[in-house]
C-alpha cells in the first residue's frame, strides 16, 4: 500500500508538470489532430514498476487494486493487457480497448481524436492513466506505436504510463526501439516480494484491528499449508480469506456488529436494536455460546454483555501488540507474520503453558535446539539477547510506538529507555577519556556486562508480554461472534470434495431439476428421472460388483413402465392402453444406448469401474456412501 501512496503522489506531480506546459482551448482541442510542440513537451510520464517475477494471477490483482486505488483518488483508469498488444490487432485494438473501457462503448474505426473530445468536453481536470500490467508479454512493435501515438496527443490528452515489469527494470531498452524510448520519461517503483506482501496482508486484515474479524487456529494453519502446497499465490490467500469471512457472516447472525466491535464506541450492545435483533434473542444465543458456558456470569443483561466485549477488545489489543512486537523484532531475520500468527493463536500451547516451557527451554543450550526446533516465537525471543546496544534502542522504540495504547506494556517499556541513554552516556564518555592500556581490556568487560544486562532486561520483557498478554482469541469468552473456526467448511469451499457432490446431486436430483414430476418426496423411481440418477439409485441396490444383465433389466422396466405406482388394476382401460403402445413404440436399441451414456458418464465421474475381462458381465462400484 505504501508504493500505492507513492505512485498516486507522482501520479499527480506529473499531471501538473504537463498542465503546466499550457492548456488548449476547446476550439484546439477538439481537432482531430494533434498540437505540434517541442520534443521535451512529447514526454510521457512512465512508471515502471517491478514486481520480482510474482505469479501472473498476483500481477494481474496487483494492477487491479492499483488501479481502484488511483480511480479512488480521482483518477480516469484503463487497465490493459498482453491481448490488447497483439500483431493481428495492432495499435487499433489498443484504442478500442481504451475507447471502451473511458467512454463506456465500442466505436470502429478507432480515432483517438475522439478520445481527446471526451476528455476535454467531460473529465479535463484529471489525469488519464493508463495502466499495462506486463510489457514483456506484448508485441514490441505494437507498443511502441502505442507510446509514440499518445505521446504526439500528450497536451490535448494528459495520459500517464504505468507499465509493469517483471523481470529487470531495463526490460524497456530490450523491447522498444530507440524513437520510443526517447518519448518515455520513466519512474521506477518497486512492489514488495510476495512473502512481504502476504505479511502485509496478514497484518492489515487478520492482526491489526481492521474489520473486527479473525480467523481461529485450524483455520489459518490450513490457510497457511493452502497457501504453501496447493497454489502458492496471494490471490489465492485473499479469496480464502473472504470466503472464511462470507461464510462467518451467514452462519453468525451476531457478525452484523463487527463493524461497531473494531471501532472505538463501546455502546454496540445498547444500539443493536436497529438490527432487527431483540436484546433477549440476543442474550439467549450470546449466553448459550461454548466458550460463554465456562465463564460464570451472575446475571445475563445488556450491561455484563458490555463487559465481556469490551475485555474481549481489551485482550485482542494487548495479543495485537506483543504479535507485532515478535514481529518487527524477528523481521530482519525472515521470520513471517503468518508463522507467527498461527502459533500466538494456538489456544492449546496457551492452556498447556507451551509458550513459557518454550522460552525457559531455549535459555538451555542442551534443551534448545530439540525442544524449540520451528517455534517462531522463542527464535524471535532469542533474537533480542543477539542484538547491540544501538539496535535495541531502536527496537525499543518501536515497540513503544507500537504499544502506545497498552499502558500496562508501554509504560515497561519506557523503563528501559532511561537505561538505554545511561548506557549510551557511559559508552561515549569511555571513549573520551584516555586510558592506560592495562585498563582497556577491563573497561571492555565492563561494557559488553552492561550490555548483556540491558540485553537480558528486554528479553526478560518481551518474555513476560508473551506470557501475561498474549492471550489467543479462542480462549476468551464471546470469541465466537468474532472468529472464524470452521477449517473444514472452508477446505470444502476452496478444495471441495466432488466425488461427494456428485452422488448428492445423482439422489438428489429433485432439488436441482425442480420438475413437477419428480417432486415427489417418495423415494419411489419414476421413468420421467435422469437416466444417470436412475441407474446411480439402482446401483445402491448393489454390493460391491454390479451384474450389468440385471442392472439393465431394471433399468428397462423403470424406463418402460407408464406409471411408477405399478397399479394397473386401479387405472383406466384406456390409459393401460396407452401406456402399452408407448412402451411398444420404444425400441430396444435405443434402450440400450441410454443404458450405455449412463454408465458411461458413471464412469467418467469416478463412482463406476468399466468390466474387465476376466468378469465382463460385472461393473464394479468405487463409491460408497456420502
Amino acid at each position: 500500500m505504501n508504493v500505492f501512496s507513492e505512485i498516486q503522489t507522482w501520479v499527480h506531480q506529473s499531471f501538473d508538470t504537463i498542465r503546466s506546459l499550457g492548456t488548449p482551448e476547446f476550439p484546439e482541442a477538439t481537432q482531430s489532430f494533434p498540437i505540434i510542440t517541442d520534443a521535451n513537451s512529447k514526454r510521457l510520464f512512465t512508471g515502471l514498476v517491478l514486481t520480482k517475477n510474482m505469479e501472473f494471477v498476483d500481477d494481474l490483482l496487483t494492477f487491479e487494486e492499483l488501479g481502484k486505488h488511483l480511480k479512488y483518488q480521482g483518477c480516469h483508469i484503463a487497465n490493459l493487457s498482453s491481448p490488447d498488444f497483439t500483431a493481428k490487432n495492432g495499435v487499433g485494438g489498443c484504442l478500442r480497448s481504451l475507447l471502451r473501457q473511458f467512454l463506456m462503448s465500442s466505436l470502429d474505426p478507432a480515432d483517438i481524436s475522439i478520445l481527446a473530445s471526451w476528455y476535454r468536453e467531460e473529465n479535463c481536470n484529471n489525469p488519464v492513466v493508463v495502466i499495462i500490467d506486463d510489457i514483456e508479454r506484448c508485441c514490441g512493435s505494437v507498443l511502441s506505436d502505442f507510446i509514440l501515438m499518445l505521446s504526439e496527443w500528450v497536451i490535448k490528452i494528459p495520459v500517464i504510463l504505468i507499465m509493469g515489469v517483471a523481470t529487470t527494470l531495463d526490460a524497456p531498452r530490450n523491447i522498444l526501439p530507440s524513437n520510443a524510448l526517447r518519448c518515455l520519461c520513466p519512474f521506477e517503483f518497486t512492489l514488495g516480494t510476495p512473502a512481504e506482501r502476504m505479511d502485509a496482508v496478514v497484518e492489515a486484515v487478520l492482526v491489526k484491528p481492521c474489520s473486527g474479524f479473525i480467523i481461529g487456529h485450524k483455520v489459518a494453519v490450513f490457510m497457511r499449508n493452502y497457501f504453501v502446497s496447493q497454489d502458492g499465490t496471494l490471490t489465492s490467500f485473499i479469496r480464502a480469506l473472504k470466503i472464511a469471512c462470507t461464510q462467518h457472516f451467514y452462519t453468525e447472525p451476531l457478525s452484523v456488529i463487527l463493524l461497531e466491535f473494531a471501532s472505538e464506541e463501546d455502546n454496540l450492545v445498547l444500539e443493536i436494536e436497529r438490527y432487527g435483533l431483540s436484546p433477549e434473542v440476543i442474550w439467549k444465543h450470546v449466553f448459550e455460546l461454548p466458550s460463554c458456558q465456562r465463564v460464570r456470569l451472575n446475571k445475563p443483561t445488556s450491561e455484563s454483555l458490555a463487559h465481556a466485549f469490551s475485555e474481549l477488545k481489551r485482550l485482542q489489543n494487548q495479543w495485537r501488540a506483543v504479535v507485532l512486537c515478535l514481529y518487527v523484532t524477528g523481521k530482519g531475520e525472515k521470520v513471517r507474520l503468518l508463522d507467527l500468527f498461527c502459533e500466538a493463536i494456538d489456544p492449546e500451547s496457551y492452556n498447556q503453558g507451551e509458550f513459557d516451557t518454550n522460552m525457559k527451554a531455549e535459555k538451555d543450550p542442551v534443551l534448545s535446539s530439540s525442544r524449540i526446533k520451528g517455534h517462531f516465537i522463542c527464535k524471535a525471543v532469542r533474537l533480542v539477547r543477539d542484538l547491540s546496544t544501538a539496535q535495541l534502542g531502536n527496537l525499543l522504540k518501536i515497540w513503544e510506538n507500537l504499544t502506545v495504547d497498552i499502558p500496562e506494556i508501554n509504560g515497561k517499556v519506557k523503563e528501559l529507555l532511561p537505561l538505554l541513554n545511561a548506557e549510551d552516556g557511559k559508552s561515549s564518555k569511555k571513549d573520551l577519556t584516555v586510558t592506560p592500556r592495562r585498563h582497556t581490556s577491563r573497561i571492555q568487560l565492563n561494557i559488553e556486562k552492561d550490555s548483556k544486562s540491558l540485553s537480558d532486561k528486554a528479553t526478560n520483557l518481551i518474555e513476560c508480554m508473551v506470557r501475561d498478554y498474549m492471550h489467543p482469541t479462542e480462549c476468551i469468552p464471546f470469541h465466537e461472534i468474532f472468529c472464524f473456526k470452521d477449517a473444514d467448511k472452508l477446505r470444502l469451499a476452496l478444495i471441495g470434495d466432488p466425488r461427494r457432490r456428485i452422488q448428492v446431486d445423482l439422489l438428489e436430483f429433485q432439488k436441482l431439476l425442480c420438475c413437477r414430476c419428480c417432486t415427489s418426496s417418495s423415494n419411489a423411481l419414476l421413468p420421467s428421472m435422469h437416466d444417470t440418477s436412475i441407474m446411480y439409485k439402482l446401483a445402491q441396490e448393489h454390493g460391491d460388483l454390479i451384474n450389468l444383465h440385471d442392472w439393465y433389466q431394471s433399468f428397462k422396466s423403470i424406463v418402460l413402465c407408464p406409471n411408477s405406482k405399478r397399479k394397473p388394476r386401479q387405472s383406466p382401460l384406456p390409459k393401460k392402453r396407452k401406456g402399452i403402445k408407448e412402451a411398444e413404440s420404444q425400441s430396444e436399441a435405443s434402450i440400450q444406448a441410454r443404458f450405455c451414456r449412463a454408465v458411461t458418464e458413471l464412469q467418467i465421474t469416478g463412482l463406476l469401474r468399466m468390466p474387465s475381462k476376466r468378469r465382463p458381465d460385472f461393473a464394479q462400484r468405487v463409491a460408497f456412501g456420502l
